[in-house]
């Protein structure tokens, strides 16, 4: 039996309560590990409450870690559960410095353990779609590409709203989107960004090696109510590619209206229909087959999570000073 430990309580750690139990692994899930009781976790309802870390690490009945924490813990938990030997699939960011992030990537090469950070947009199926028709050669270079995602104000968190704890909007928000662009422009080599009014949306250009360019908007100030979007749209020197997904983001994604990904070569246009789905579901579905393997998970490589996260870091950096922010990878 592959055992589950989920650690945290929260919106994160309901989706991954989810996405165990649609791959039929409710059950497994062994413990629920926070530091303050609460009532079950819908989706693993035999779970056992344990605020000791280091007990749910000790059980060699563990195999697998969920780390669903507020980002500040990220790291440390991580690097405990890969030194235990755990597999770990941790919520992004990987974590708040590049320091920090470096020193879990090293852990992971010499863990007996798989890591894998949660950047879960890449398992949503629109994003798939674009993806898989641009490894197709169908839009031939990808020579520019625009991402957004918005939604209402996020509820009251003891941590979320302070900066220097979650990173604020770009690093926890908008950092999938600095994903998706490194994912398709390859090597990001400065980031520029900018916010015309404390309130509005923060605009970031990032410029590639190879001569691309992406653009991201990131807004969190839609009215209440407003049901979560984001919006992909590639340039390649073959076509164009375009997608927006309207739905809920936490414990199990529905989309809200029927998604399209609509591609124009000089062949035509086509647009294919997106069903709703739950990529939390493909997300865990992926990282269970690289551990029963012991394989690396290329399609959201930890390498990838440091970039990302060099990127927002750099972009709100560039917030901050009002300048043109040069990445050194």
């Amino acid at each position: 039996m592959t055992g589950i430990a989920i650690i945290g309580r929260g919106a994160m750690a309901h989706a991954h309560a989810r996405a165990w139990s649609e791959l039929g692994l409710g059950e497994n899930i062994l413990y629920v590990s926070t530091l303050t009781n609460g009532p079950p976790l819908p989706h693993a309802p035999h779970a056992r409450f344990e605020p000791d870390l280091g007990v749910v690490l000790a059980d060699p009945k563990v195999h697998i870690v969920s780390v669903c924490t507020p980002t500040p813990t990220h790291a440390s938990i991580a690097l405990r559960a890969l030194r235990a030997d755990k597999s770990v699939l941790l919520e992004k960011p990987i974590a708040l410095t590049i320091l920090d992030a470096v020193a879990l990537r090293d852990e992971a090469a010499r863990s007996a353990g798989v890591l894998m950070v949660a950047h879960v947009v890449r398992f949503f199926d629109g994003y798939r779609v674009i993806r898989e028709s641009v490894e197709a050669g169908l839009l031939g270079a990808v020579l520019s590409v625009r991402a957004g995602r918005f939604s209402a104000a996020p509820r009251p968190s003891p941590w979320w709203h302070d900066e220097s704890k979650s990173g604020g909007i770009v690093v926890d928000f908008s950092i999938h989107d600095f994903d998706q662009l490194n994912l398709f422009l390859g090597r990001p080599v400065a980031v520029t960004a900018l916010r015309t009014r404390p309130d509005g949306p923060i605009e970031a250009v990032v410029d590639y090696e190879r001569g691309g360019v992406g653009h991201v908007i990131g807004f969190m100030g839609m009215p209440p109510g407003f049901t979560f979007a984001s919006t992909l749209d590639l340039v390649g020197a073959a076509g164009l590619a375009t997608h927006g997904y309207s739905g809920a983001l936490d414990s199990g994604v529905l989309s809200a209206v029927p998604d399209t990904v609509r591609l124009q070569t000089a062949t035509g246009v086509t647009e294919r229909l997106i069903a709703a789905h739950n990529p939390y579901r493909n997300q865990a579905e992926y990282f269970l087959e690289c551990v029963r393997a012991g394989s690396v998970p290329d399609l959201c490589s930890v390498d990838s999570a440091v970039l990302a996260l060099a990127v927002a870091l750099g972009a709100r950096q560039s917030l901050q000073t009002g300048s043109r922010v040069d990445l050194a990878l």
